[in-house]
């Protein structure tokens, strides 16, 4: 599963087992969502105003498929739109405060509902967005458009 919906986490079986003790953060400067506009969608690039590196909460599991090998994956935690996502998509991953990294990662952390709290949207007034050309939706020419705009 791409994305875990933070107001069914603690419900949900596969993720109400690795809420307490499977956290981890992925460290971005920037997503993109696209943004309907009639019947085109529009890339957007989002990302904090001041360029900061930031954390999306998540989970984690290792298991093991039918032919005995070892698979890690993760999924993004997503909450509801703050007033800049709102325009843009019903949803948004949810962004960490730096100051509440540690208590996500903290594996002595057992509360669930105080994990849960942590999982807001977080401030539109820090965050900005802008139209990215639509390549960035392409595979094959997405590389390119990343190498090229570093």
């Amino acid at each position: 599963m791409i994305n875990a919906r933070a107001e069914t986490l603690a419900e949900k079986p596969v993720f109400k087992r690795l809420i307490s003790s499977k956290r981890c953060i992925i460290p971005k400067n920037g997503f993109y969502e696209w943004k309907k506009k009639g019947s085109n969608k529009r890339p957007m690039r989002i990302l904090m105003k001041n360029d900061s590196i930031f954390s999306l909460a998540g989970l984690y599991d290792t298991w093991t498929d039918q032919d005995g090998n070892k698979l890690s994956t993760s999924t993004i935690i997503t909450t509801k739109p703050n007033e800049l996502m709102e325009d843009i998509h019903n949803r948004m991953p949810v962004i960490l405060h730096p100051d509440d990294e540690a208590e996500w990662l903290g594996r002595d952390i057992k509360n669930v509902q105080s994990l849960l709290r942590l999982l807001q949207p977080f401030q539109a007034s820090e965050m900005r967005a802008y139209e990215v050309p639509k390549e960035v939706g392409n595979v094959r020419k997405c590389y390119l458009f990343f190498y090229q705009s570093c």
